[in-house]
């Protein structure tokens, strides 16, 4: 009796064994979908249709321009703000929030200024 239930539990064993084995393969396969197909048909852009007529772009240019000479005359006096209240602070000091704002907000500026100017 002991030996048809060892038999039996080995194979019990044997079966769960097999169906956790191609449980898994079922599931690490469906974690891979296979690539989507790409159309050969070119689509219609909606951007086509958005873009400024070709003349205006010279004056978008120019615009561009005013606005970088703007901001950066806003940076010059931003920095030279802050050079002046580092100077009138002791360096053994800690720094005041002021100081730690007008650097975060000069260095928004010049990323902005840096982007406008890659166009």
């Amino acid at each position: 009796m002991t030996a048809t239930r060892r038999s039996f539990l080995r194979l019990v064993e044997a079966f769960g064994a097999v169906a956790l084995f191609s449980g898994a393969c079922t599931i690490a396969g469906g974690q891979n979908p296979p690539p989507p197909r790409s159309d050969p048909r070119p689509r219609e852009r909606d951007e086509d249709a958005a873009l400024p007529p070709p003349g205006a772009g010279k004056a978008v240019l120019q615009e561009n321009e005013k606005g970088i000479k703007k901001s950066i005359e806003k940076l010059f006096q931003l920095a030279s703000e802050l050079k002046a209240e580092v100077e009138k602070t002791d360096s053994s000091q800690v720094l005041s929030l002021g100081l730690v704002r007008k650097a975060e907000e000069i260095e928004k500026l010049a990323k902005e200024i840096k982007t406008r100017a890659k166009g």
